[in-house]
């Protein structure tokens, strides 16, 4: 009898771990723990970025939808990015927020590998319309004459080339090339960057160089360009302000001169001139006389 529930008890025991590694191999787990003040701050961050971006994001896509006088093409790469970042906020947020309050995250494999496309997805989408944004300025401001500012085709090429861009950046890893998986505490996940095989590093590495530092040296390439642009501007008017006024003022000392000179020439008495009202009187009188 004891040999039996000895035996049960193990069986018992046998079928709750092998029940608890199938819950571990389906469920990402955590490498490094956060306590519980650290997953409620982390949620708070988290709700206050899910309020904001909702809200901030969601005004300028109404805003946009009520005025059609802002459907320029340039506006158009403003309202991609909304959108990217709203899109954001609505599949992906919300499942790192419930996880960061929960402790765990909370909807299995295929969730977090959602999760981690779908920010990817959306990030490049954002980073990569700032960075074309960013270009259409530096042509707008150095080479307006080439410019038509009203082409709404050049304008919707580039958000679908944002989006096709970032898609064939984020869709390798269900392919085999790297993989999504919990990152940091386990309330969130990404690309496994943390993985040193050679198809996690390689494509790490390259979505490292191809959609983060390439966008980043458009953007500063472009905007430095500019800020290039309006300092040589602001010199170039400083400098014609500056010989302005001294045009300005050699001109009016030019025109004071004389005309102080004459009114000071006109008025001059020499001393032999002097006469005294009662000496002036007297040769009136004479005058008169004879």
């Amino acid at each position: 009898m004891v040999l039996y529930l000895h035996d049960s008890n193990l069986s018992t025991t046998d079928s709750s771990s092998l029940s608890s590694d199938h819950r571990d191999s389906t469920t990402p787990q955590s490498r490094d723990g956060l306590s519980r003040s650290g997953h409620t701050a982390v949620a708070v961050c988290l709700g206050f970025i899910l309020v904001a971006g909702i809200l901030n994001n969601s005004l300028t896509l109404l805003v946009f939808a009520k005025f059609r006088s802002l459907w320029t093409p340039i506006n158009l790469i403003l309202l991609n990015i909304s959108l990217s970042d709203v899109l954001v906020c609505v599949f992906g947020t919300p499942f790192s927020f419930a996880a960061s309050l929960r402790g765990r995250w909370l909807i299995g494999e295929f969730g977090c590998k959602w999760y981690g496309f779908a920010n990817s997805l959306f990030g490049i989408v954002s980073l990569v319309s700032l960075s074309v944004l960013s270009y259409e300025r530096y042509n707008t401001v150095l080479h307006s004459s080439k410019v038509d500012v009203s082409d709404f085709r050049k304008a919707w090429l580039f958000i679908g080339g944002t989006w096709v861009y970032s898609l064939l950046w984020t869709f390798p890893p269900f392919l085999g090339w790297s993989s999504y998986g919990p990152e940091g505490p386990g309330t969130t996940c990404s690309v496994q960057w943390h993985r040193r095989s050679p198809t996690s590093v390689s494509y790490v590495l390259c979505l490292f160089i191809f959609c983060l530092l390439l966008p980043l040296m458009l953007m500063v390439y472009s905007y430095g360009r500019i800020l290039l642009a309006i300092r040589r501007v602001s010199a170039k008017v400083e400098n014609i302000s500056t010989v302005a006024c001294s045009s300005l003022g050699k001109m009016v000392i030019g025109q004071l001169v004389p005309f102080s000179s004459g009114h000071l020439g006109g008025s001059r008495v020499h001393p032999g001139q002097v006469t005294s009202p009662s000496q002036g009187n007297t040769d009136t009188q004479d005058k008169q006389t004879n």
